[in-house]
């Protein structure tokens, strides 16, 4: 009986290192810090303003019509469907990209993209059904850092292909076509979950009999928070009907699924601190999101790509590299969180402002990658600390269920900006003054959260 358990313990290894390798090969991407200039050089011979104001902006509309439905799915598929259907929406993607033409047929990129990208929750979901909760922190360090390092390599080497070997953009896309064909052919080797965390859970009557093997749930090991103790009790009492019924319409279940998710969700956000912090993630992501997929078009077009050298790659490489540090810091700063860590939102949002009011203003390019480097370092330091600040008073369920609709919030905040700013539909801005309203809406974050701080720190003295 012994050996058993021992080797029942070790059977988070197996699922783990498929998942690095998975997660390896699907961010090995040497050519997307080049994507813009592709689309606008002589392979697709693609205007800026069809790059920026008709193709970009379907990723985010059909990212945010994805994102809900995929996410049930996900559950209630148990992961692994999912993943595989990443794997063929990323194959689809770049041969589009790779031998389609026209602008019709870069939106279907982009709409596939935005399955890629609203399917992502997969990844970072499955291990938790198949290791214990023992080994979450170690799984969930392996599966980030790997993704990181993957980025990394890909920026470089994209970097080191183009600027020392004279790769075309073209066979930078075909090396990606086959880093994300092997991803997808490792993700056939992954075992099929048996639990997910909503709609298939294993709750206390699905146990086996025995009294050391009725009291564990997932995430029991952590604090509890925003009624914790009250919404586990109800989650764990939310099968017991379909269980009696034996197993009841699907309908039926997926109704008492949703109303306890809407429970839960109105239960954390009670808590006010879980309240601000989620605030702040879904402004923060929403502006980080809308840069992100422009960035390439304000460097293309203060520095040309058919007349300047692109050091996009090296740029990005730099950033994550960077990024991969402050949220590495982030573990050794001692400090109370609960009363300084609005201030902190409001600092750090105050220095992305500026960094993007400097890319408005700069005509120099590096400038614009100095800036694009601060920008980001300084969203990753505040997304871990935010991050941690939310996933250490919550059960996993719960934390997946928060993280999940703060991305939500952030993509119908980033869409409401993409139609008001970029989309032909909407004012259609140029790149330049594009900037210009992100940088003057990541200052007004950094107005709301400095005010707010001002306020606690004034009140906590008082007391």
């Amino acid at each position: 009986m012994g050996c058993w358990k021992q080797e029942e313990s070790n059977t988070w290894t197996f699922p783990t290192l498929i998942l690095c390798l998975y997660g390896f090969f699907y961010m090995m991407k040497p050519s997307e810090p080049f994507l813009t200039p592709y689309l606008t050089g002589p392979d697709k011979n693609l205007t800026i303003d069809e790059v920026t104001n008709h193709i970009f902006p379907v990723w985010t509309y059909s990212y945010l019509a994805l994102l809900f439905p995929v996410f049930l799915i996900t559950d209630y598929v148990r992961y692994k469907p999912v993943l595989l259907l990443q794997g063929v929406s990323f194959i689809i993607t770049w041969l589009l990209l790779l031998f389609a033409h026209g602008v019709a047929a870069m939106q279907a990129v982009e709409f596939f993209y935005g399955m890629v990208t609203a399917t992502e929750v997969a990844y970072y979901a499955y291990i938790y059904s198949v290791v214990s909760t023992d080994h979450y922190q170690r799984v969930t360090s392996y599966c980030r850092s790997i993704t990181l390092v993957a980025a990394t390599v890909a920026a470089v080497l994209g970097q080191l292909l183009v600027s020392l070997a004279d790769v075309s953009y073209f066979h930078l896309n075909a090396i990606t076509l086959a880093s994300v064909s092997l991803a997808f052919l490792c993700s056939f080797f992954l075992p099929m979950p048996q639990k997910s965390m909503f709609f298939h859970r294993k709750d206390v009557s699905e146990t086996l009999p025995g009294p050391d093997k009725g009291v564990p749930t997932v995430g029991s090991d952590r604090p509890s928070s925003c009624q914790e103790d009250k919404g586990s009790v109800s989650a764990d009492r939310g099968p017991a009907p379909e269980q009696q019924a034996g197993n009841a319409e699907p309908q039926n279940h997926m109704l008492r699924v949703l109303l306890q998710l809407s429970k839960d969700l109105r239960d954390c956000y009670s808590s006010r601190k879980l309240l601000y912090w989620s605030l702040w993630w879904a402004l923060a992501t929403a502006g980080f999101n809308q840069v992100l997929n422009y960035i390439q078009v304000l460097w293309d077009f203060r520095a040309p790509s058919h007349s300047s050298a692109v050091y996009n790659g090296a740029v990005e490489a730099i950033a994550t590299f960077l990024s991969s540090v402050t949220s590495f810091v982030v573990q050794y700063m001692k400090i109370n969180w609960d009363l300084f860590g609005e201030l902190a939102l409001g600092i750090f949002s105050a220095i992305d402002a500026g960094s993007l009011l400097l890319m408005h203003f700069t005509t120099n390019i590096w400038a614009c990658y100095a800036g694009y480097l601060i920008f980001k370092a300084c969203y990753m330091l505040l997304i871990t600390i935010a991050t941690f600040q939310i996933a250490v008073n919550l059960s996993m369920e719960r934390y997946a269920l928060m993280f999940g609709f703060n991305n939500f919030v952030a993509l119908v905040i980033q869409t409401i900006l993409t139609v008001v700013v970029v989309d032909s539909r909407g004012l259609e801005l140029d790149i330049v003054t594009q900037f210009l309203i992100y940088g003057s809406y990541f200052a007004v974050i950094a107005g709301i959260f400095s005010i707010r701080s001002i306020c606690l720190l004034v009140s906590s003295k008082c007391k």
